[in-house]
């Protein structure tokens, strides 16, 4: 990671902020007490005399509101590259060591379209957001398929630790931007020959005549013309924006605020590769009010499994 900032790594800067607010809290912690029904009935209770609610959430809240990985939205918009590489899934397929850029950049238009730039099937978010109207809250989360703002969420109220889909930054790091992949995406989606339905989405066409390459002036590239890559965190060489620290500094602000206060700390879809709040050492401190897990129950919507998947 290029130190643009004071900090040498501004993520864990941030959380280690965060966790000296929180150590200064009285930790009470339950989990998984009493029946499935009695459990749902005291999360909503906790939502209604919260003074603050923080949601941590992980890859599985996208998983089960219809994002998935594998099967058959896979199946759909990828099965050329399942047959050509054997590539068997999302997630996998961005660790794929393809042939050429053109390639590559065919693969990653797909990757950041059907996961950044169109809602998700279930109205998983949208029923967290209602939920949410007139709470003060604040979202943390490990994902970076934008689909709490997609959901009308706050951007003031969250922190993307780890990405985002819809950006670009410079592969060695070196420049402390990112660039918004929008335009570029909607146009290597039309030179593969996708089309878009009468709801304005990109589709397969019936003659599933779609390409794995885009063409080579269709490469992304920064506004100097260096060469980019997603700006996900993988390696040292992640960026953390300009936005990334203001988000980052509204976290810290949001914890130091709520110090003494009956706060929710409320973890969804997360899983050993994607914690979010109970992998900051929260158990065993001092003073505050009470925390309480409600493990895998979202208490809204279908019934659901979070299955975990890390953000790629």
């Amino acid at each position: 990671m290029r130190n643009f900032y004071t900090e040498q790594n501004g993520y864990l800067a941030t959380i280690q902020k965060a966790l000296i607010e929180i150590r200064g809290f009285d930790l009470q912690q339950s989990q998984g007490v009493g029946t499935r029904e009695e459990q749902i009935d005291r999360l909503k209770r906790e939502f209604e005399t919260a003074d603050a609610i923080l949601v941590g959430a992980g890859a599985g809240l996208s998983t089960s509101a219809g994002l998935t990985y594998s099967g058959e939205r896979f199946e759909r918009h990828f099965f050329d590259f399942a047959k050509q590489y054997r590539i068997k899934d999302i997630y996998s397929g961005g660790f794929y060591p393809f042939p050429d850029e053109e390639t590559l950049w065919a693969w990653w238009a797909r990757h950041i379209y059907y996961n950044r730039y169109i809602d998700a099937p279930k109205p998983v978010y949208s029923e967290l957001r209602k939920l949410l109207d007139g709470k003060d809250y604040f979202v943390i989360t490990t994902n970076v398929d934008h689909q709490f703002q997609r959901a009308g969420f706050d951007k003031k109220r969250m922190f993307y630790t780890q990405g985002d889909y819809g950006l670009f930054q410079v592969a060695d790091g070196y420049i402390p931007e990112t660039y918004d992949n929008e335009e570029w995406t909607m146009k290597a989606m039309e030179a593969q020959g996708f089309v878009k339905d009468e709801n304005g989405i990109f589709t397969v066409p019936d003659s599933k005549a779609i390409k794995m390459r885009i063409p080579t002036e269709l490469i992304p590239k920064s506004p100097d013309g260096r060469t980019v890559t997603m700006n996900l965190r993988s390696d040292d060489d992640f960026v953390e924006d300009a936005g990334w620290h203001k988000a980052a500094n509204a976290y810290c602000d949001f914890i130091r605020r709520h110090e003494n206060l009956h706060i929710l700390y409320l973890e969804l879809g997360v899983g050993s590769n994607t914690p979010v709040l109970l992998a900051l050492s929260t158990r065993g401190t001092k003073k505050a009010p009470k925390m309480d897990v409600f493990k895998q129950e979202t208490g809204f919507g279908e019934d659901v499994i979070l299955a975990e998947r890390r953000c790629a």
